[in-house]
């Protein structure tokens, strides 16, 4: 009877730990959360499959499909798979959480005077980090970055999450130390310079290595995160790490700039999408920084005249942003709320005090 206390006792005090333990998402694993409909183990290819459609039918987002690609690297082609086929995703269940037990408090009303202040909404920190993670801005003189991919042991072009590849750097490292891999993208002017040099690049993430080991000048990595394919020639930077607990602020002086660019050259933007201004560190901002969009008011005839007399319109507010990303020229920033499309071209300056 003694022995069968004693391991009751171990049990109960090792359940929680357990618990506790599972409900953290281990390397490799898919939420089941993240699935809209449950997935087969395993999934039989069907004719006229491809794994951006698969990830679509089943996490409602085509662009998962490397997801898939990682549990499966018998698929030596992600672009070439076959009827028949088997697909395999290690799936992680949620831990069923039992609600406690509420107790009934009655309220006192009470008024409570306070000093009219600025209401915020909390920032989406997911789409922060979407925006830091694909994106950045560099500057003209650090475009080159710290080294490339050079080759990988198989000597296939193209590589994902999980693949060991040879990387030539111009500093040293050491084991351990994390890379983003990131491709050149077209460069930003500051239209309201003359200048013809560009204030930076924009630049797209394709993922991050891990420095493994070094070996006569040649160091050797593994792909921890890939959100494209990586190929020979992408460029290395030191990865940096981010703070994606942004805390509005509203600068006090007087700021006026433009948009530069947006994303994937889109000709429009709305709430959540990525912006790039021409207003920096040295004009005062730093992440955190809210600041008005606005959209220049239209030249009009005014038609009460016999003659022809142009009105300016006063401008129109469109919308806002939170700096997430400051350069020295030029900043990146994602569009917290918009009221109408936002343009390349429109005018970003500090908000009115309320």
């Amino acid at each position: 009877m003694k022995l069968h206390f004693y391991t009751l006792a171990f049990l109960v005090i090792l359940i929680p730990i357990q618990v506790q333990a599972d409900a953290f998402l281990m390397p490799g694993e898919v939420a089941s959360v993240d699935l809209v409909k449950p997935f087969p183990q395993p999934y039989i290819v069907k004719k006229g499959d491809t794994l951006w459609d698969i990830a679509n039918e089943y996490f409602a987002d085509p662009e998962k499909w490397l997801k898939i690609w990682e549990h499966n690297l018998q698929v030596s082609n992600p672009d070439l798979i076959y009827p028949g086929n088997e697909l395999w995703l290690k799936i992680k269940l949620e831990p069923v959480v039992k609600e406690p037990e509420r107790k009934v408090v009655t309220l006192t009303p009470r008024i409570i005077y306070k000093p009219a202040q600025r209401i915020e909404k909390d920032i989406n920190n997911d789409m922060v980090i979407k925006a830091l993670a694909r994106q950045d801005f560099i500057r003209a003189d650090k475009i080159e970055g710290e080294g490339h991919i050079l080759d990988s042991e198989d000597e296939r072009l193209n590589y994902g999450a999980f693949d060991k590849v040879y990387l030539s750097l111009d500093e040293p490292a050491k084991p351990g130390d994390i890379f983003n891999i990131f491709r050149n993208g077209d460069p930003i002017f500051n239209e309201a310079e003359s200048t013809e040099k560009p204030v930076g690049y924009l630049v797209n993430h394709l993922g991050r290595v891990e420095v493994t080991s070094v070996e006569s000048g040649v160091y050797r990595g593994n792909i921890i995160e890939a959100f494209e394919e990586i190929g020979r020639t992408d460029r290395l930077k030191r990865a940096v790490p981010q703070d994606y607990n942004i805390k509005p602020e509203y600068p006090e002086k007087p700021i006026f700039g433009r948009v530069l660019y947006m994303r994937n050259d889109a000709v429009e933007a709305g709430q959540g999408q990525v912006l790039g201004i021409n207003l920096g560190i040295n004009d005062g901002l730093k992440a955190g920084s809210v600041l008005g969009l606005y959209r220049s008011g239209r030249l009009v005839v005014d038609q009460a005249y016999s003659e022809e007399v142009f009105q300016a319109l006063p401008e129109e507010k469109v919308g806002e942003v939170i700096v997430i990303a400051p350069q020295d020229k030029a900043s990146i920033v994602l569009v917290t709320r918009s009221s109408s499309s936002i343009n390349k071209g429109d005018i970003v300056q500090t908000l009115p005090k309320r």
